[in-house]
């Protein structure tokens, strides 16, 4: 049999490519998946988008429907620490960090086994797809040029194909990946623990208030009145966080943590995780212990790298099969959409030269987002541990995914090669900058421990109290862009960013110094350079004694004091101790 496409592994990336290639192609597809039943009767972890996934399942795909009626729509992401002189026995305690109002762009609380049971049942109502399972014996032979082999056993038949172009989303079996010796290790060392309970854990009412004390409560007037169980929920602690995500009667439930600050036995198991939790965090011995867990499972380490993930002569891989870092803001599902648009488009192109320039484009594009990443994940998960210190952390990281992620896939730009090169020349630039902030914000954590406190009571932050990153997010309705237009959006972008990492740093030397004044010092501002940027406490209070004269005021292009709330040793309380920045003001 001859077919020009075949995909192994039948989970969320393979199925998802499948119908990818299905909606906007004429390629026939063979799907080959070893187990006997798809999805598999355990329940599979990986259920929350962001606006790169949101938009490709949603619009992409065409599933905005099907998502809607199936699946909850997600309340973004909330994050929560406990309070210092609180006993955190209630929600009430808690500090809180969030973004209001729901995205512009739907994200969503998949059901994975749902998800994947609607695509494998619209791939096989096309005539072009073709499903083998289970497979057995597989074999694999790529060829430099020409078709590739692909020979499989499936009950008492043997399936032979000749194969134009093999894809493997057969996740962390890497199928390819090991055959053709591309496996990398990277510097994130997280184990992760995640379990399922019966019906929803409502974490608004794990209170000591009445329901009528909860719905009068004035901090109603930070956090509205929206269901916050819908968000996916973190509680964070010192290289660790916990997340609360509801399914259509089920919760799932789940630690992220470094190996290094946790011990694995401590929570290697589910009964062992529930008991952890409810000491870090005395809300949930409420609710958990009397759960019925449904499932299960937990990684001792879930990230490595791949030294290749496509090539021209007809082979990519997608999904957990290629690279993974960390499952903190939900990538997995965006590297899903990115790598299977490119693919598609890949195979879609039908000149050799034309192809081989693509593939070298997109492994860089790939791999770029990537080691973007890892900074975040394996440099300032310590940072994750208090409130101020992680808000100077997401807004910085949400910023950067909002201009130089979502904005250039919602536009369909990421497969434009001209514009791929400009954004690359642009995304490198920050680079350098990425890698020093996680390291001057983990280093600034390190230093509150020992010179900081934690807030006594509760205290609530907006995150887009920060001008820089409602830039980012107003890019969301900057569409159907040329070429030119939308690189003009990415210099604005980079601009904007590289003006919020300046007050990122001069903010903690505000702190560090005592000095709210240092906030406004132009020569301050402009003497940081962001290319070296590092945490000297000594130096820096030379560097502000040369600068200590200067009265002129730097001109931000945001209000920089909407931190003030958060406490920091070096900015007065704000006035209406424990409630978030004014914003509506800036909008």
């Amino acid at each position: 049999m001859k077919y020009d496409v075949a995909v192994i592994g039948a989970g969320l990336a393979g199925l998802s490519l499948s119908r990818q290639l299905l909606l906007n192609t004429d390629k026939s597809i063979l799907l080959v998946e070893k187990r006997a039943e798809v999805p598999t009767p355990r329940q599979k972890v990986g259920e929350s988008l962001v606006q790169v996934a949101g938009y490709y399942y949603g619009k992409v795909l065409e599933l905005e429907e099907y998502l809607f009626r199936q699946h909850y729509m997600k309340y973004n992401l909330r994050f929560y620490w406990k309070s210092a002189e609180r006993d955190n026995r209630g929600f009430e305690d808690y500090c809180q960090a969030y973004i209001r109002t729901f995205s512009n762009i739907p994200c969503y609380q998949l059901d994975r086994n749902k998800l994947e049971a609607e695509l494998l049942r619209l791939n096989r109502q096309s005539s072009r797809f073709t499903f083998c399972a289970p497979a057995t014996n597989l074999e694999v032979e790529l060829q430099e040029q020409g078709p590739h082999s692909l020979r499989c056993e499936t009950g008492n038949d043997t399936v032979s194909a000749r194969i134009d172009w093999v894809v493997d989303t057969s996740g962390r079996s890497k199928v390819l990946a090991r055959d053709l010796d591309l496996e990398q290790t990277n510097a994130i060392r997280h184990g992760s623990t995640f379990l399922w309970v019966d019906g929803l854990v409502d974490i608004d009412r794990l209170s000591e208030l009445s329901s009528r004390e909860r719905r009068m409560s004035p901090d109603r007037a930070s956090t509205g009145h929206l269901p916050i169980w819908l968000a996916t929920n973190h509680f964070m602690g010192e290289g660790f966080w916990f997340w609360v995500i509801p399914l259509q009667g089920l919760t799932s439930l789940g630690l992220v943590y470094d190996q290094d600050l946790v011990p694995r036995d401590e929570v290697a198991t589910p009964e062992k995780l529930i008991d952890w939790v409810c000491k870090q965090f005395p809300l949930f011995a409420r609710d958990l212990p009397e759960r019925k867990i449904l499932d299960h499972g937990s990684y001792k380490s879930f990230s490595y790298g791949c030294a290749r993930t496509i090539h021209p002569s007809g082979w990519a891989l997608s999904g957990e099969s290629g690279r993974f870092a960390d499952p903190l803001y939900s990538p997995g599902s965006d590297f899903i959409s990115l790598h299977n648009t490119m693919i598609v488009d890949a195979i879609m192109t039908g000149d050799p030269a034309d192809l081989a320039a693509k593939c070298q484009m997109y492994e860089h594009l790939m791999r770029g987002y990537y080691e973007s990443l890892i900074p975040t994940f394996a440099t300032s998960y310590d940072a994750l541990g208090e409130q101020e210190t992680f808000v100077l952390k997401y807004t910085w990281e949400l910023s950067v995914y909002f201009a130089f992620f979502v904005f250039p896939f919602i536009n369909d730009l990421l497969i434009d090669r001209r514009f791929a090169a400009a954004f690359l020349s642009r995304f490198s630039r920050l680079g350098q900058v990425n890698r020093n902030l996680q390291t001057y914000i983990s280093d600034y954590y390190q230093w509150k421990k020992s010179h900081g406190s934690a807030p006594a009571d509760p205290q609530f932050h907006d995150f887009t109290a920060l001008g820089p990153l409602r830039t980012a997010e107003s890019t969301f309705y900057r569409v159907g862009l040329s070429f030119e237009e939308a690189r003009d959006v990415l210099d604005e972008q980079l601009e904007s960013l590289e003006e919020l990492a300046r007050f990122i740093a001069v903010y903690v030397d505000s702190v560090v110094l005592g000095n709210v004044e240092i906030l406004h010092s132009r020569s301050h501002v402009e003497g940081i350079d962001l290319q070296s940027l590092t945490f000297d406490p000594d130096k820096l209070k030379e560097t502000h004694a040369e600068c200590d004269a200067d009265k002129e005021q730097y001109p931000w292009s945001f209000d920089p004091s909407v931190l003030q709330h958060l406490g920091g040793t070096g900015t007065p309380a704000a006035a209406s101790a424990g409630r978030p920045a004014a914003i509506e003001e800036e909008r």
